[in-house]
């Protein structure tokens, strides 16, 4: 009989993958490697996520990265910015091109400007563009509408990003200084030849390793590709399978941790984390009804707070002059050791953004 797997248990078992039930002593490198990526749709929350799982992360680390060209900033799975291991972003990004190919043909803002076209030409010109050095999308934009009269130089630029791997090179991410996002291709940015030929199976299973137990339509969720179930079915002979409490199917690595004791600390999430977004089914993390308190009809995915390895609240952060602030908002009453455990690392929290600023303030409200 197939193994049946609570929420209880495959939050525990995500959470220890994600480095959320101890924080790993292990590099900033390496932690973006084992993630297979952060969500990095603005420049901050992608530190946020290290310091929330790497034991005494330090920001200049992953901005040394960046300056390093080791760590890239490129639009990847579901279609959205993600910080990278340079040694990952060329196939993770040649593995999901199939969701920018789509998107170039159903983006309703600038899909008229793309009917038609030569899009090698459009790749090409985009690649001669940035051939001396990088640019932003409103500097490419008189450029394009130059080489392409009568087309939206927008929706010409929006091509350019999807049909090539385009890299957002510093100061954009770094720490305390970021900068519009300025492009180059992956290749001009690492001097060297890529093979972007697509390889499904190896991202499955790097997902597996930093998300699993999961679901075809897990995976789906996280990558934004369609069609996996043909994928887990190569790699089915290799895999452990389970089911949820739903009943539905589960695919595992045979030797990943799935731990069954302990108490999962408290953790204050980074603002658009991977753990709430890569799974279609978020019950091992948060249940439903709390969905819309933390996903905002703008798009917004708040700091959520973590207790016991499930959704309690959400954060939100300000500094003005001396004093830094971070309000915690909570969907329930919680018990007193887990309401100092959220203090302490709320104050944690606001020494590693605000450095030097002496004077933190925290506030736990009860939501109602």
């Amino acid at each position: 009989m197939t193994r049946v797997l609570t929420d209880r248990a495959l939050g525990r078992a995500t959470l220890a993958r994600q480095f959320l039930l101890e924080r790993a002593d292990v590099t900033a490198l390496a932690a973006v490697e084992h993630l297979a990526g952060l969500q990095a749709q603005a420049p901050t929350p992608p530190y946020l996520a290290l310091w929330a799982r790497v034991k005494n992360f330090a920001a200049e680390e992953l901005s040394t990265l960046i300056e390093r060209r080791q760590v890239v900033r490129l639009v990847a799975m579901r279609g959205t910015v993600f910080v990278m291991s340079a040694a990952d972003a060329a196939s993770f990004r040649g593995t999901v091109q199939s969701i920018m190919d789509r998107d170039l043909h159903t983006n309703t803002a600038h899909r008229a400007a793309l009917s038609g076209m030569d899009l090698a030409a459009l790749a090409q010109a985009g690649r001669e563009l940035v051939s001396e050095g990088p640019l932003t999308q409103m500097q490419m934009r008189p450029l394009l509408a130059e080489r392409f009269p009568g087309r939206s130089p927008e929706g010409l630029a929006h091509g350019i990003r999807g049909l090539l791997p385009m890299v957002q090179v510093p100061p954009r991410g770094l720490w305390g200084r970021s900068g519009p996002p300025a492009l180059t291709t992956l290749e001009s940015w690492l001097g060297t030849e890529l093979d972007s030929t697509p390889v499904p199976d190896a991202l499955v299973l790097r997902y597996l390793a930093a998300f699993g137990p999961a679901s075809v339509k897990d995976a789906q969720a996280w990558s934004g590709l369609t069609r996996l179930a043909e994928v887990f079915e190569r790699l089915r002979p290799n895999l452990m399978t389970f089911v949820n409490e739903k009943g539905t199917e589960l695919f595992d690595l045979p030797g990943a941790p799935r731990p069954d004791d302990g108490t999962p600390p408290v953790r204050i999430l980074a603002p658009f984390d991977n753990i709430l977004l890569s799974h279609a089914d978020r019950s091992r993390i948060m249940d439903e009804q709390y969905r819309t308190r933390v996903f905002t009809v703008n798009g917004i995915i708040k700091p959520a707070v973590l207790v016991r390895g499930k959704v309690v609240g959400f954060a939100a952060e300000s500094a003005k002059g001396d004093t830094a602030r971070l309000t915690v908002s909570l969907f329930s009453q919680q018990s007193k050791t887990a309401m100092s455990s959220i203090e302490r690392e709320a104050r944690s929290l606001l020494r590693f953004l605000h450095p030097t600023i002496s004077k933190h303030e925290i506030s736990v409200e009860i939501l109602t």
